[in-house]
């Protein structure tokens, strides 16, 4: 059912609209950081960059991120603060 999110190579080609769905997604995203690391803004952005396909929204993406939790964004700097953590 989320295939359709993603390409063959694994990278994210549409954020769903669907709130449930958009998480999963979301999640997928959030381990493209190493939790207790901090990211400036544009390093963030280079990392969703390498995660997302070409016409997907970089500054969406990290704007749910923050919006649902997983990354926080203070006197800009960013870190991750959610999602799973494969193990």
């Amino acid at each position: 059912m989320l295939r359709a999110f993603f390409d063959d190579d694994g990278r994210v080609v549409q954020l769903p609209a669907r709130h449930a769905k958009r998480l999963v997604v979301l999640d997928y995203l959030a381990q493209s950081f190493e939790p207790g690391l901090t990211y400036t803004e544009v390093e963030v952005n280079a990392l969703l960059r390498a995660a997302v396909a070409p016409g997907v929204d970089v500054v969406s993406a990290r704007r749910y991120l923050v919006d649902a939790q997983m990354l926080e964004r203070e006197n800009g700097r960013y870190w991750r603060s959610g999602g799973s953590v494969p193990v």
